[in-house]
């Protein structure tokens, strides 16, 4: 397999299914991977036909987090190679939330540290009853830096710390009941995602759109400036609404 090809794109009308495919390696996240699924979200987003977007994995996994063997030979001269391949992931990480189309992350196998944070990422997540979800960095005597924020912010302090101090992997009723995924299936969990993106494509995009980004704003301010944001987009959807005739 090549670089060229880390990355496997399909068009179902307006669903834009993204798959990373590093299959031979639970898709764990090298430079070219993680480059691959940033830019093929930032094209998904562009892309006038697309309305809502899968995220998945080829094979056994969705992925396995960060490649530690893309580094371990590094020499203190190659020191901006790490600080470049921080920055990508930081952007991956918040990359899913920030574009304006919709996001399901169609997950089973391990997803597990860069890998649960990417799964955390999306909008909806549909996980596999038999998925290994966790985050196990410090089995490996390496901090969850980068994957930290989405994890607190979706579970709390708490169970967070637990999560992240006993790298217990969680199967999807566990995470389900810890409100981390959106739904859990038996088997292949592709089909019911791709189902609830066909949904969200046949909803009008401009609608869509400011929805999406009126929850993330809504969730980080006041209670006060999170209604008055709310007002602004009352008044703008008006014009998302076709005249009657």
């Amino acid at each position: 397999m090549t670089e060229d090809n880390v990355v496997l794109i399909e068009d179902r009308d307006a669903v834009r299914i993204i798959t990373m495919n590093r299959p031979d390696k639970l898709n764990a996240l090298n430079t070219a991977l993680t480059q691959g699924v940033l830019d093929a979200l930032e094209e998904a987003d562009a892309a006038g036909h697309i309305r809502a977007i899968v995220l998945t994995g080829a094979g056994r996994g969705f992925c396995a987090g960060a490649d530690l063997s893309e580094f371990k030979d590094l020499t203190p001269a190659q020191a901006d190679a790490v600080e470049i391949r921080a920055d990508l992931t930081c952007r991956l990480q918040m990359a899913a939330q920030k574009i304006g189309k919709p996001v399901v992350a169609a997950v089973k196998g391990p997803a597990v540290g860069g890998g649960a944070g990417l799964a955390l990422g999306c909008d909806m997540v549909v996980a596999a009853a038999s998925m290994k979800f966790g985050y196990p960095e410090l089995k490996h005597s390496i901090v969850p830096a980068l994957v930290m924020t989405g994890l607190v912010r979706a579970l709390g302090r708490k169970q967070a710390f637990e999560l992240v101090s006993l790298g217990r992997l969680l199967n999807g009723e566990e995470a389900f009941s810890m409100g981390l995924v959106n739904r859990v299936v038996d088997g292949d969990p592709l089909p019911a995602a791709i189902e609830i993106a066909e949904r969200w494509a046949a909803v009008e995009p401009r609608a869509m759109r400011a929805s999406k980004s009126l929850l993330y704003r809504v969730a980080e301010l006041p209670g006060d400036a999170a209604m008055l944001a709310g007002r602004d987009v009352n008044q703008l959807m008006r014009s998302f609404r076709e005249p009657k005739a």
